[in-house]
């Protein structure tokens, strides 16, 4: 169902874009009001992180966003209601992110039984490799969820294929090593990986790590079907606002 909806916009739209945000920062109540602002300025999907303590594969912008989310006290169940209400009240298709040890604790088959039940249609578990996701894998398929698996520069053809063989609705594409929030060179190096992505999976496939700018989802429109924009537009916020990410997501769609 996802890879559908992603198809269909695709023949709208040479490029997607998907945000990210971390459910309960600054507040649940302005979470929600960051998902409404995002959607009204025209993004196609949307990824909402459950917080957790040690986000590995986050920089320091998304790092601070957990860790005031949990002081604050945010749960699973809450972010389980807000993704609910999300999917409600908003046409676009939304994901979780987050770590494994929150599905662990939650118990796999009821967190994507709760998933199910909000109206989420898959999630990013990037600390699980698919080796050992057996049973997260049986639990998204029985609750007819996407499971998205992650692709990076260093993975070998035979890992892309591993990967292609178990993915869902798309492959997460990341632009280089390290964290989200640094500053990724826009060059002929990652034509070339997106390319080889490409031939690895018939999937559709999201960019993200670094993608700050609409020169940045203009270099990646032809290659990947997805922009990914997390940390700049909480910068954005930060910075700006809520009411400044508006033109900022605008803007990043404009030829």
């Amino acid at each position: 169902m996802l890879e559908s909806y992603i198809r269909s916009r695709l023949q709208q739209k040479p490029i997607l874009l998907m945000t990210h945000i971390v459910i309960g920062y600054p507040s649940l109540q302005a979470s929600m009001e960051i998902v409404r602002t995002m959607v009204a300025a025209g993004v196609d999907l949307m990824e909402l992180q459950i917080p957790f303590s040690e986000p590995i594969a986050d920089g320091p912008v998304i790092l601070k966003a957990n860790q005031q989310a949990l002081a604050s006290g945010i749960t699973v169940g809450q972010c389980l209601d807000f993704g609910r209400q999300a999917a409600r009240e908003f046409p676009i298709p939304f994901l979780y992110m987050t770590y494994y040890n929150i599905l662990f604790k939650h118990g796999v088959d009821r967190f994507a039984e709760g998933m199910k039940d909000a109206g989420v249609h898959g999630a990013i578990v990037p600390d699980l490799p698919p080796e050992e996701a057996d049973g997260y894998l049986g639990a998204m398929g029985r609750h007819q969820l996407a499971p998205i698996f992650i692709y990076s520069p260093t993975t070998s053809e035979a890992r892309m294929s591993t990967i292609a063989r178990v993915a869902d609705g798309f492959v997460y594409c990341v632009a280089r090593k390290g964290v989200t929030g640094d500053r990724t060179a826009f060059s002929r190096q990652i034509g070339d990986y997106l390319a080889r992505c490409r031939a690895a999976t018939h999937l559709p496939l999201a960019l993200g790590f670094g993608v700050k700018d609409q020169k940045d989802v203009e270099f990646l429109t032809g290659k990947a079907d997805i922009a990914v924009i997390g940390t700049q537009a909480m910068r954005v916020m930060e910075d700006r606002g809520v009411g400044a990410l508006r033109a900022f997501i605008r803007d990043l769609g404009q030829p």
